[in-house]
């Protein structure tokens, strides 16, 4: 079936996990994705062995890619990828702060020479201000931009276990793409674009920082609780001598369903006129009176029995998972994907389209269409 962006180009001069992120979903859309690598290729290669001893970052973020190396401090390479760049529609790029300009393939520069390319710049800060120049990576955007501070339990800081940073970035990216492509269609020119891993980040940090700003003060690190909505977070149950799972979370996210909690599960509907829980507001500021209450039931119980509580009253709870957990789950998606050490199970594309099953191309080894490409694309 033809997909969206089938017949379009683009040139990615990629590295790491934004901007691959970003080009992946183009490919995924249909877009033909020729990644310039390095001549010891991606360095994202090289960051574990865990999928059939290929890196599981550069198998989740690369397949249906084409893969040539390039070294773009010999004139010949440099003026194949001009080559490609001229016959692209989108143009990605992570290197370092200044790198691309260096190398005569600064965004303005490409632009002037074809006003329907769109290009995308990612960087780690932006383009400019005092920390334009800086090298940054997701850990070290998680600290800078508050995140860590919000994240973990009230003994300290915490990072996300994930590259939220970079994974944020790279949806920014891939979102600006296709509006600048829909305007282009309209207008017939392209777009000069640039995200950042801080930007992302900060719009994501929006309100914790209204809550700084404009309200009480910035949320503090509360562990696996939320720290404006009370009850929301994670309780313990009565152990059972056959099973070690006993925690579960719960989330109250209305009036409504504090009544049916106080009433139906703690069987205490004298808590929903108690002046401490009468609104959330009240409840998170007495949150240590409030899982007293709750801890009281609950450790009166398994987590069976707690669970019959929760689905008789309609009130929202999940488990503490492990990614082993998570492996095993009846909700999880997954779709084959080729790759030079053979088929890998990658979790599916987030977004379904109903009836379509999704059509995911290989994940290529370093330089796989290096030929073909310097072929198609030689002077």
């Amino acid at each position: 079936m033809t997909k969206p962006l089938d017949g379009l180009i683009v040139v990615s001069l990629e590295q790491a996990v934004a901007a691959p992120y970003c080009s992946c979903r183009l490919a995924d859309a249909g877009a033909r994705v020729i990644k310039l690598e390095r001549p010891e290729g991606d360095f994202a290669r090289a960051y574990d062995r865990a999928a059939k001893g290929e890196s599981a970052y550069f198998v989740w973020l690369n397949r249906g890619k084409e893969s040539i190396a390039v070294d773009l401090k010999t004139a010949g390479d440099l003026a194949l990828v001009q080559r490609m760049i001229a016959k692209a529609d989108v143009f990605i790029q992570n290197l370092a702060p200044g790198a691309v300009q260096r190398l005569g393939l600064g965004s303005e520069r490409l632009r002037q020479a074809d006003p329907r390319l769109i290009t995308c710049d990612i960087s780690g800060y932006g383009e400019s201000g005092p920390y334009a120049q800086m090298k940054a990576y997701d850990l070290l955007v998680q600290a800078e931009s508050g995140l860590a501070s919000i994240t973990g339990r009230p003994e300290g800081p915490g990072r996300v276990g994930v590259s939220v940073c970079d994974i944020a970035c790279g949806m920014y990216a891939y979102q600006a793409i296709l509006e600048a492509l829909l305007s282009r269609g309209r207008t017939g020119q392209g777009a000069r674009l640039a995200a950042s891993l801080f930007s992302g980040m900060a719009d994501w940090m929006t309100v914790p920082l209204l809550h700084n700003d404009y309200g009480p003060g910035a949320p503090q690190r509360v562990g696996l609780n939320h720290p404006s909505i009370a009850p929301y977070g994670v309780y313990s149950c009565a152990r059972r001598e056959d099973s070690e799972d006993q925690e579960i979370v719960i989330c109250i996210q209305n009036e409504r369903e504090w009544v049916r909690f106080a009433g139906q599960v703690l069987k205490q509907p004298g808590l929903v006129d108690d002046p401490r829980f009468h609104d959330n507001t009240a409840r998170v500021e007495n949150r240590g009176a409030l899982d007293r209450e709750i801890e009281r039931c609950f450790k009166a119980r398994d987590r069976a029995a707690v669970v019959a509580l929760l689905e008789a009253a309609d009130i929202a709870f999940g488990s503490v998972n492990s990614p082993a957990d998570l492996s095993a789950h009846p909700q999880l998606r997954r779709v084959t994907v080729e790759t030079p050490a053979g088929p890998i199970e990658l979790v599916a594309p987030p977004v379904e389209e109903r009836g379509v099953a999704p059509d995911l191309g290989s994940v290529p080894a370093l330089d796989a269409q290096g030929a073909a490409l310097r072929q198609e694309f030689g002077a």
